[in-house]
């Protein structure tokens, strides 16, 4: 059974920094991309980052260029997003996300697998 399990979110002042990780386990030879995404109260599920799983391609979304980074490790089977200077408008909870095929990778409904959600708060 594929699982992907998220950490690392709190509550932190605009100008911090987070680190998110994200494990997967279960079948992961399959995997092709892995994403985060973010949902804020009210709003529509958006797309934050992703990185090839057997690949160096990363994309961002235009918000986030220049301030996160993601990064895998696969012999951990673990995805990151580290987070650099927060601004309050980043306050979400972030969700990790597997697609085991091509696709739009900014869509969630391209996505095959989710995690719970880790709760990011960004105060100003």
């Amino acid at each position: 059974q594929v699982q992907l399990v998220e950490s690392g979110g709190g509550l932190v002042q605009a100008g911090g920094s987070l680190r998110l990780s994200c494990v997967v386990s279960g079948r992961t030879s399959s995997i092709y991309l892995m994403s985060w995404f973010r949902q804020a109260p009210g709003k529509e599920r958006e797309f934050v980052s992703a990185i090839r799983w057997g690949g160096i391609t990363t994309y961002y979304a235009d918000s986030v260029k220049g301030r996160f980074t993601i990064s895998r490790d696969n012999a951990k089977n673990t995805v990151t997003l580290q987070m650099n200077s927060l601004k309050p408008e980043d306050t979400a909870v972030y969700y990790c996300a597997r697609i085991d095929r091509g696709g739009p990778y900014s869509r969630p409904t391209s996505y095959d697998y989710w995690g719970q959600g880790t709760q990011v708060t960004v105060s100003s």
